[in-house]
């Protein structure tokens, strides 16, 4: 069995969820209610929720539309998303 795709996800979701305000959340809600193990119960129901509703629609999206338009897609939509913040953090 390959383990690239489980490898690749793992630390590229990792690496991307570090700092992101979803952590930043995860400790203010641990904070609050001093649950940390309920909390977490929490987020990953969440995380694996949407994750797969991710995983359900990038894979029906392959029967429909090429990979390479997908990945061209996904990647003007992060440079989109990267300019946008980078002018907001700029003008404030």
């Amino acid at each position: 069995m390959d383990l690239t795709s489980l490898v690749a996800s793992f630390v590229l979701v990792a690496v991307a969820e570090l700092g992101d305000k979803t952590q930043i959340a995860v400790i203010a809600l641990s904070a609050e209610y001093e649950s940390a193990l309920l909390v977490y119960l929490g987020v990953m129901l969440a995380f694996a929720s949407i994750t797969g509703i991710g995983a359900l629609v990038g894979t029906g999206l392959t029967r429909f539309v090429p990979l390479k338009y997908i990945q061209l897609g996904s990647g003007i939509v992060f440079i989109l998303f990267g300019i946008i913040f980078l002018i907001s953090a700029v003008l404030g």
